[in-house]
């Protein structure tokens, strides 16, 4: 475990952190790189996550250009926001306080390039259609989608196990579960992420990943767009999925990764990387 926590201190020290609070919320973001010369690239975690979900890509990714990585609002090392009220949506406060703190760093009106993971997809395209001054826009194994789910095992509630031992058994069932497919991919450091990760997650994503509202907000941008989906993603069907919403509007290119799954640019971080790098150049 130690190598693991050096490699998260190595990726972590090449970073800048940035406390912004918007409305009382505080906001950690962690900026790579400092290359004015093209738009800031955002990139927003997946639920039950964190920053650490773009561990393998930041290096790649920052080379010659500013990197954004934000724990989002009820994530990890950033506050949790305001409850939606009864009949409100329920990503309204946490939008807020992304975008307002997120424009006290790189500028109101600012044009930027936009992804995000998961839940963080369906909140990427949801912020960016809010947001605006968006150029291009990248998104993986983006919730929202309204399609059936491929899960073939069920989550183990790891909050509910008696001692560590139990809880750590479930988080290492979950990732299996949901987030990667290759037996060799649940290594050490994937524990390592998912487990600080969920421990810091206090805001409920999968009712709103589930809820849809991915189609709305892409077409509200009309953007060039990447979508892209592990092979073996159970969240979705992922090769009729990626040939739908690619049809769907101009501009769009749908892409599925071989032999990954859910948390593609982690199993597949060097075909991610490439294919990132590609998109935003």
């Amino acid at each position: 475990m130690a190598l693991n926590a050096d490699l998260i201190a190595r990726i972590d020290a090449l970073s800048t952190h940035h406390d912004a609070v918007h409305e009382g919320v505080r906001v950690r973001w962690r900026r790579f790189g400092s290359d004015a010369s093209r738009p800031p690239l955002v990139l927003l975690h997946g639920g039950h996550g964190s920053w650490m979900h773009w561990l393998l890509n930041a290096e790649a990714l920052s080379a010659g250009r500013t990197l954004w990585l934000p724990d989002m609002p009820g994530f990890n090392e950033s506050d949790a926001p305001p409850r939606a009220a009864p009949g409100e949506d329920p990503l309204r406060p946490l939008l807020a306080a992304l975008g307002g703190t997120l424009d006290q760093l790189v500028g109101a009106g600012t044009v930027i390039d936009l992804g995000g993971f998961s839940f963080g997809g369906l909140t990427a395209a949801r912020f960016g259609a809010g947001r605006g001054a968006v150029r291009r826009l990248a998104l993986i194994g983006s919730g929202g989608h309204g399609t059936l789910r491929r899960m073939t095992a069920q989550m183990i509630n790891w909050r509910a196990a008696p001692d560590r031992e139990a809880e750590r058994a479930a988080l290492l069932h979950n990732l299996g579960a949901l987030m990667l497919h290759d037996a060799a991919a649940i290594d050490e450091l994937a524990f390592a992420i998912h487990d600080v990760s969920c421990h810091g997650t206090r805001f409920r994503s999968k009712e709103v990943s589930q809820s849809g509202g991915l189609q709305q907000a892409l077409a509200t941008m009309g953007v060039p767009t990447l979508l892209l989906w592990g092979e073996f993603d159970v969240t979705a069907d992922p090769r009729p999925l990626v040939a739908q919403l690619a049809a769907e509007g101009p501009g769009r290119e749908g892409v599925v990764i071989d032999g990954a799954g859910h948390w593609a640019q982690y199993e597949r971080a060097d075909e991610v990387n490439a294919r990132l790098v590609e998109f935003f150049r």
